[in-house]
């Protein structure tokens, strides 16, 4: 994989993008920090990006519609993981 100004800040958007996406796929309210959204999203493109590559469609003209429903299924699944823990933590039992 390459590394460029341009891919890293490329992959930057499209993480906001797909954490954000995340977000509204899963149901419900999560109580989460924009910020983790956004990290979540980030590391969900670069999950989706290295499982396209493997897989062999990422190499495609324009966007690659496979690649992003790859990213955002991700993302929706570690916002899902990630609220579902913040949940657990913050109910008390008297």
């Amino acid at each position: 994989m390459e590394f460029t100004v341009w891919g890293i800040i490329t992959a930057l958007v499209v993480g906001l993008i797909v954490g954000a996406l995340g977000r509204l796929v899963v149901p419900g309210r999560q109580n989460m920090p924009m910020w983790l959204h956004m990290l979540i999203g980030v590391g969900a493109a670069l999950l989706g990006t290295i499982v396209a590559r493997a897989s062999g469609f990422a190499e495609t003209a324009g966007i690659d519609w496979r690649e992003l429903l790859l990213q955002v299924l991700f993302a929706a699944i570690a916002v899902a993981l990630v609220a579902g823990v913040g949940r657990r933590r913050g109910v008390t039992h008297h």
